[in-house]
């Protein structure tokens, strides 16, 4: 299979290229930074620089290339988003960038589309007991004008993929990640909390689903090779976690303290949006993804297997690393 990616080079893209071409089907990356062009390079994709939010440069950037399946996994996060604003260049790649991606779909004449989609989409707050399934609705109207903002960028990726695929031409696929997590992005975190400077807010008993990255490649490629058209599955672990207990576990299996407390009310004006994140609290299945695909993570089933996977990469590339000074 030829696969094209938007967001090759990113947190999910860079372990999808990895695994894909491992698996031995193609891989064209879409980059827009010549740092990025080289390191899918290096990664063994066919890079291709372009602008996804420039609908003509984009075009122009796959003419002439044919691909059987476009993977949306575009976000513009540098690093862990405090703020609303953050999330806003996310937000139009959601909206607007869907929209110049299917158009893409289109010209490489791929059938397949499988979009990088979010359980937060379900919608931010207190789910309680309720365990959240793809029966639910998905990306209902927000509870503030800026957590709205956030929803809508769900609901139009959602939307354009379902209507594409309704009117026969594409096979959509939308993906409800968990949250991400992977030496990569606990590397900054446990600087974090190696400085004390990473406080959680009060209660900290709001439930996560996280997924670890490779075991979410796995699940994407599952969903190029076998996903119903027209269908969105939920990607997470098999067990949904406290923020407070999955926090506890990272800092004492690296040694460090654990976070302390902060008030909503106080930790809110600082950080707005971390704290709507660390108080939405939502156990959400993975049972269709597992019946339909075929799929269950395996690198980590729990958070307790990915976190141990995670600290033993970054001890392994630390030495490494270390080697390399000595030498």
């Amino acid at each position: 299979m030829k696969v094209l990616i938007a967001g090759a080079s990113g947190a999910l893209g860079a372990p999808l290229t990895r695994a894909l071409i491992a698996a031995g089907h193609e891989v064209l990356g879409l980059a827009r930074s010549p740092e990025s062009m080289d390191h899918l390079t290096r990664l063994g994709a066919h890079a291709i620089q372009a602008n996804v939010m420039d609908r003509d440069d984009l075009l122009r950037a796959v003419k002439g290339v044919q691909a059987d399946a476009v993977v949306h996994a575009l976000t513009a996060l540098k690093k862990t988003p405090l703020r609303h604003q953050d999330m806003y260049a996310t937000n139009a790649l959601r909206d607007v960038g869907t929209t110049n991606l299917l158009a893409t779909a289109r010209e490489v004449g791929a059938r397949r589309f499988v979009a990088e989609s979010m359980t937060l989409g379900y919608g931010y707050g207190d789910w309680g007991e309720k365990v959240v399934s793809e029966e639910g609705p998905f990306a209902p109207a927000g509870s503030s004008s800026q957590l709205e903002r956030h929803v809508a960028g769900f609901r139009s990726l959602e939307r354009q993929i379902r209507e594409a695929t309704q009117a026969g031409w594409i096979e959509g696929i939308s993906l409800r990640y968990g949250y991400f997590y992977g030496p990569v992005s606990l590397a900054p975190i446990l600087e974090l909390l190696r400085r004390r400077s990473l406080p959680l807010p009060d209660g900290g008993r709001a439930i996560t689903s996280w997924i670890y990255l490779e075991d979410a490649a796995a699940a994407t490629i599952a969903a190029l090779e076998r996903g119903k058209a027209g269908e969105a599955y939920n990607i997470v672990d098999d067990e949904p976690v406290c923020n407070k207990d999955f926090f506890a576990f990272l800092c004492q299996r690296a040694h460090l303290p654990t976070p302390f407390s902060l008030p909503g009310w106080m930790m809110h004006p600082l950080a707005p949006l971390a704290t709507d994140f660390f108080s939405t609290s939502m156990r959400v299945s993975n049972a269709k993804a597992a019946r339909d695909l075929g799929w269950k993570p395996v690198i980590a089933p729990t958070y307790r297997q990915g976190i141990e996977k995670a600290l033993l990469v970054l001890d392994q590339q630390d030495s490494m690393s270390k080697a390399g000074e000595r030498r």
